[in-house]
């Protein structure tokens, strides 16, 4: 039952070139990213990637896109990501994007056993109808589109039929983890990791707290330590190495109210 693995190399040793990975995280809250580096050390490449996105500001996912070892991408934003954007738009990179929401469910469904579901997200538009690009020529035009997908009435509405996601391999971040793998996430690190989690065949989870079997309240734990297959314990300096995105600073103004700069 003790899934603690004793290093990040040893956690992703057996994740083969071409393997499929959902990854965690939103935005840089709850990134993997010690897991993620130790995979790019590995040099492994031709990945297909499932995340709400791709890493920002040179670190998370960004790491393996820089270094062109991502092949495909499934996720709801590129954001500020240039490179992404860059990879996409030159031909170089395939990639599916789909409503945030319909991410998250394909995700949660994969891990649940559930092959596929019904939802209205993207009734009418392309989502539904097909034609999404999915790889550019590198020419400015489509040289792979989304497929058209299955639409269903059901009580007067029309819905989608959406498939649920499985990943040879998951890579998670949570606050808090015990030796048989249960798992608590922090705030914003909670909207992704857990279903990450569940739709990975060998889930790997990188905790910033390990705490013996018995410690956790089984009322607190988010995801089950059935759903995960390693743990590794970061070091006080990794579980501390937090970036961030954004910063906003307050500036005292004349009457003494304050001004977000």
């Amino acid at each position: 039952m003790d899934k603690v693995v004793a290093t990040a190399a040893e956690a992703v040793a057996d994740v083969p070139e071409g393997a499929s990975l959902a990854v965690g995280g939103f935005g840089l809250s709850g990134v993997p990213n010690v897991l993620i580096q130790a995979l790019y050390e590995q040099g492994t490449g031709g990945l297909s990637v499932v995340s709400n996105n791709c890493g920002a500001m040179e670190s998370g996912l960004a790491v393996l896109l820089s270094a062109g070892r991502i092949a495909r991408v499934t996720g709801s934003y590129i954001g500020a990501n240039k490179e992404f954007a860059r990879q996409y738009l030159a031909g170089e990179l395939e990639v599916e994007m789909i409503p945030q929401g319909t991410l998250a469910e394909r995700l949660r469904a994969g891990g649940a056993g559930i092959p596929a579901f019904f939802t209205p997200a993207g009734v009418g538009t392309q989502v539904a109808d097909g034609g999404l690009p999915w790889r550019y020529d590198g020419q400015g035009g489509v040289a792979l589109a989304s497929p058209p997908k299955e639409v269903r009435e059901f009580d007067g509405t029309e819905y989608v039929l959406e498939r649920g996601i499985r990943t040879d391999f998951a890579l998670v971040r949570a606050a808090k983890g015990d030796r048989h793998g249960n798992l608590v996430f922090n705030k914003s690190s909670r909207n992704f990791n857990p279903l990450a989690a569940m739709a990975g065949k060998v889930t790997i989870a990188e905790v910033e707290e390990l705490v013996e079997p018995g410690e956790l309240d089984p009322d607190a734990v988010h995801l089950p330590g059935i759903f995960v297959q390693r743990v590794l314990a970061l070091t006080p300096e990794q579980a501390a190495d937090k970036q961030i995105e954004q910063r906003t600073i307050a500036v005292p103004t004349a009457r003494g109210t304050v001004a977000q700069s």
